[in-house]
């Protein structure tokens, strides 16, 4: 691959970076010839992943939730990469359920990670990012615009992630920081794989129509999003063909509402549904902080590797 001029030898920040999307990211920036900051709950599997990039790394396991340990890991990034060029704020995670039964602590988690944890990331690699006239790119999602019914905490934060990007983006553009949001869909990494392990949330994405129900590789996804990158895109879309979907965004809770309305009930009826727990390997790890174990009494075994909807 050619190597991008913009980004040869500057500084590139990544959270969630242990695995799927993120890994997946890093590695595409690193092509492009960025040092690259690969920041997440687990060390050994993000050192793994450093281990295969081609240009000069910075592990650093942190939570991004954690204010004071990430004002630590900007300072640990910026000693030994220099200030970041570009901030991906990726880090993300998920749980399923009707919103009445689902335990507030990790419903409210949700949030704080995929929402409050971009907010942290900002906040905490904005002073580099104003040396550098640097780039923040917010990972955000379809849900931002198309809230599914029993992923209420998800879609939530997706769309508080996006108005944030927005905002931010009006605050710092006369500083020469641009920010970005990444309306991504359904995209193969271990969270969709969870969420179809649970019949009721199959079968309502089965409903969604053809194109909007395909998964996409993360080999593809990242290869969207490092061309946004490239261009310090305001909206990145992938696939880009979610450029179109923006135009219906007035009608897609209506949509939303009359399929749920003749979907759901029989679902529900037909099959038992607990809440999911938290989703995906990284939803693991987010309950064993918790002090939960693997996984909840109904939810299903943890999978391997495989889909996400970030």
């Amino acid at each position: 691959m050619a190597r991008s001029r913009a980004l040869q030898g500057r500084t590139a920040v990544v959270t969630g970076a242990a695995r799927g999307l993120g890994a997946g990211l890093a590695l595409r920036l690193a092509e492009r010839g960025a040092k690259v900051a690969l920041l997440g709950r687990e060390a050994a599997t993000l050192e793994a992943v450093a281990r295969t990039l081609p240009t000069e790394s910075r592990v650093v396991e942190v939570d991004v939730t954690d204010d004071e340990a990430m004002r630590r890991a900007s300072d640990d990034v910026t000693r030994h990469l220099g200030a970041p060029s570009v901030v991906v704020a990726n880090a993300g995670v998920a749980e399923g359920g009707p919103f009445e039964t689902s335990d507030p602590e990790t419903w409210r988690r949700v949030i704080e990670v995929n929402l409050v944890g971009s907010a942290i990331t900002a906040r905490s690699f904005l002073p580099g990012l104003r040396t550098t006239r640097g780039y923040f790119l917010q990972v955000a999602s379809t849900a931002a615009f198309g809230a599914a019914p029993m992923m209420s905490a998800y879609c939530a934060s997706k769309a508080g992630a996006e108005a944030f990007a927005r905002s931010l983006r009006a605050e710092v553009a006369h500083q020469g920081v641009a920010v970005g949001v990444v309306y991504l869909h359904w995209t193969d990494t271990d969270m969709v794989r969870d969420v179809d392990r649970h019949t009721v949330l199959r079968e309502l994405r089965g409903h969604m129509p053809a194109p909007a129900r395909r998964v996409y590789s993360v080999d593809r996804v990242s290869g969207w999003i490092a061309r946004g990158v490239d261009r310090r895109a305001a909206s990145v879309y992938a696939p880009p063909w979610l450029r179109l979907a923006q135009a219906g965004r007035p009608v897609f809770p209506l949509f939303v509402e009359l399929v749920s309305r003749r979907d759901l009930p029989r679902l529900m009826r037909e099959y038992a549904f607990d809440q999911t727990g938290l989703l995906g390997h990284g939803g693991r790890i987010e309950e064993a902080k918790l002090g939960r174990t693997a996984f909840a009494p109904g939810r299903a075994a943890p999978a391997s590797d495989g889909p996400e909807r970030a």
